[in-house]
């Protein structure tokens, strides 16, 4: 089969000829249609991100496309299926074999390779929003990156459960896509404080953030009493000073979670997690009250340029490779 694969010392992405892959016990085959591109490629790609032990080495953290083949012991799913799936790694390929657990079916109305937009943004976003911070209508949340994949999808579920939305942007352009998913408060992170914005508003709930250490003592600022500031990437960081008293002050939680490295099965599971999404987001999408945001698509034998173009922050929404082009 072919699959993309990287060269970490110098950071290119070739597509060429690789090994074929099986489904092992409990695990589908997929003959992959779409893959969606995550900063964490970006990071594998460079060599800094190894995926978890046992996973492939293939980048690629989510794909679209039709079951191929079961493995033993899979009674749930049947070949010629559409589906999606939550990847550990390999989604850049032909073919992927993925654990049964963290395979969903395709949601109602969306096309098959725009779903390859959804699996790692739907769990992540609802793991740590709702399933870690409970947010519940009518409490304000806060996103940093609005109009990032992972924002974009925020930002509509939040909607969708009744709660209020702040984001952080860096652009006007991305501010107005921001507010027309229904975003109540647009802050330009280059212009204006986001901390007074949102203390105005009564204080973040909840805070989704992408950027870790250098915005750590803000956010908690910007914090409502009892808010949880939920950390999912160190875009600013890895390491900051944390003031306790202020935490104390504002009964607050600081949160850090991760999705690639969860067990498939029990506590905490990516099953879990998958599980949810397909019960209570799915429905949403449905009814068309959340829909995937996609920025960019690439045919997959250009993942360079697919890598770059997110990188360079010009994008707004997810960026797909697509294997049928």
């Amino acid at each position: 089969m072919q699959a993309i694969v990287a060269d970490t010392s110098s950071h290119k992405l070739t597509w060429q000829s690789v090994p074929d892959v099986h489904p092992g016990p409990g695990e589908v085959l997929i003959e992959v249609v779409a893959a969606g591109v995550n900063r964490a490629d970006l990071l594998q790609a460079a060599g800094k991100y190894p995926p978890p032990p046992g996973a492939s080495e293939i980048i690629g953290l989510e794909v679209s496309g039709t079951i191929a083949a079961l493995g033993d012991g899979v009674t749930q799913w049947s070949t010629g299926e559409t589906v999606c799936a939550l990847l550990a790694g390999g989604g850049y390929a032909e073919y992927v074999a993925v654990p049964a657990a963290q395979v969903m079916p395709i949601p109602h109305g969306v096309p098959l390779p725009h779903a390859a937009a959804l699996p790692e943004v739907a769990c992540t976003v609802w793991s740590n929003v709702v399933m870690t911070a409970d947010l519940a209508a009518p409490e304000l949340l806060l996103i940093h990156g609005g109009a990032s994949g992972i924002g974009t999808h925020a930002i509509q579920v939040a909607k969708a459960l009744n709660c209020r939305v702040a984001v952080t942007a860096g652009s006007p352009n991305k501010l107005d896509l921001c507010a027309e998913l229904g975003a109540d408060i647009t802050i330009d992170y280059h212009s204006d404080d986001f901390v007074e914005i949102v203390r105005q508003a009564g204080g973040a709930d909840v805070i989704l953030d992408i950027i870790g250490a250098k915005y750590l003592d803000r956010n908690i600022d910007a914090l409502a009493a009892g808010g949880r500031l939920v950390i999912i990437g160190m875009q600013g960081g890895a390491k900051a000073e944390l003031n306790i008293g202020k935490l104390l002050a504002k009964r607050g939680s600081v949160i850090a979670t991760a999705l690639r490295g969860r067990p498939v099965e029990g506590r905490g599971s990516k099953a879990d997690i998958v599980g949810e999404v397909t019960a209570e987001v799915w429905p949403m999408v449905a009814e068309g009250l959340v829909r995937p945001v996609i920025g960019a698509e690439f045919p997959i034998a250009e993942a360079q340029a697919a890598h770059e173009l997110l990188e360079s922050g010009d994008i707004s929404g997810k960026v797909l490779l697509r294997v049928d082009v």
